[in-house]
């Protein structure tokens, strides 16, 4: 969606593909960084964003064993010292109503891509399940965007590389009382991790479940879930109850991989479908995003002059991406590895934080860096496109 807006707004023809008839999908990335608001603010929509009432966090914190631990600050940091919490559905209509102001911009909501076309060694479109039937959509360049099942990956022949994760994730949502704490925070204890995000009056919960569990743990009743929540959050006991069976509770099978490959002749991949990153930072729509800005800062003069897509653009594209790609995925395996797994392993050993980190963290420019690399992010794009008059 951001791709296309920023494409469209400078005057190439766009066709974006949503196989749903609407955008609400819950359990959905909601996590809105710094680096994304910067891109906002540069197309003149930070304003209109604000306006969805998004909840500032400036802070993160954790209770490890039953000691709380401050781990990320943004305060202090510029030009915006918080990450903003919105519904992407939100987000989504923002953008899609945005895009609709410019007459090059064509959204078609119940249009699934099912397969790619191809003609003398080259992607020239892609095959169309919709209301009417089928159809085939030719295109100068067919952008994947289909996340991290991506079905024009699998099409195109591209294979990821696996990265691993230890754990899947069930999110469910309990009701948030005027007593419950403000901040949004994690809570680990031997052999159990959870999330809780403050969404104002109920709370977003993200359960961790060790890699391969979450069948094992959905044919058991339902209670066996509320009682560890219970013991996790004391304060919640009082209201497990309301997650009345496992229908309310989601799945998300949790993937880190990475294309070697991000572009075939015709074909570009960007977000999820070209590499699926962990829910640890929040930073999968925010790189998608930023995918979204180097790829119209690079196809927009190519595109405004017709024809094909020379690959060597693409190429450059995947270039500028996979840096920052890889050294947050880095960083997230470490994290799994160092905390996730052994938290999940129930090994029997207390678990602590280190004394010397937990000195460190007392001080808020320590707790700065995560903000910053999660929150801001290296190698970070800015618009470089212009809007034409309409």
């Amino acid at each position: 969606m951001m791709l296309g807006l920023l494409l469209a707004r400078s005057g190439v023809g766009v066709i974006v593909l949503e196989k749903h008839e609407d955008f609400l999908r819950d359990f959905r990335g909601d996590t809105v960084h710094p680096s994304t608001m910067m891109i906002l603010d540069q197309i003149g929509l930070l304003e209109k964003f604000e306006a969805l009432r998004p909840q500032h966090v400036d802070h993160l914190g954790g209770i490890v064993a039953g000691q709380e631990q401050q781990l990320i600050d943004l305060r202090g940091l510029k030009p915006f010292p918080y990450i903003a919490l919105v519904p992407q559905w939100d987000l989504l209509d923002l953008l899609a109503r945005e895009a609709r102001n410019w007459p090059t911009f064509e959204l078609r909501m119940r249009h699934e891509a099912t397969d790619i076309v191809r003609a003398d060694g080259r992607v020239v479109g892609v095959e169309v399940k919709c209301p009417e039937g089928r159809m085939t959509i030719g295109a100068d360049l067919v952008v994947a965007c289909d996340g991290r099942h991506s079905i024009i990956r699998e099409s195109a022949g591209l294979e990821a590389t696996e990265l691993g994760a230890p754990m899947d994730v069930l999110w469910f949502r309990l009701p948030r009382r005027d007593s419950d704490p403000a901040d949004t925070f994690g809570t680990i204890e031997a052999g159990h991790m959870m999330v809780l995000i403050n969404r104002r009056d109920y709370w977003q919960i993200a359960y961790l479940v060790p890699k391969g569990g979450v069948r094992e743990l959905r044919i058991q009743p339902i209670d066996v879930l509320r009682k560890a929540v219970a013991r996790l959050v004391a304060f919640l006991a009082d209201r497990v109850g309301e997650i009345a069976s496992w229908d309310e509770v989601k799945s998300l099978e949790v993937k880190v991989d990475r294309l070697e490959r991000w572009h075939a002749p015709g074909l570009l991949l960007i977000g999820d479908a070209a590499h699926a990153m962990s829910p640890i930072g929040g930073v999968g729509i925010n790189l998608a995003i930023q995918d979204a800005v180097a790829a119209a800062n690079a196809l927009t003069a190519p595109l405004l002059g017709g024809g094909p897509i020379d690959e060597a653009i693409l190429a450059a594209i995947q270039r500028r991406r996979m840096a920052p790609t890889r050294l947050v995925q880095a960083i997230q395996l470490r994290i799994q590895d160092q905390v996730i797994s052994r938290a999940l392993a129930d090994s029997g050993k207390p678990l602590r934080v280190p004394g010397w980190l937990r000195w460190l963290l007392r001080f808020r420019t320590v707790r700065h860096l995560p903000a910053w690399l999660f929150g801001y992010g290296w190698r970070r794009e800015s618009v470089r496109t212009s809007a034409r008059s309409v």
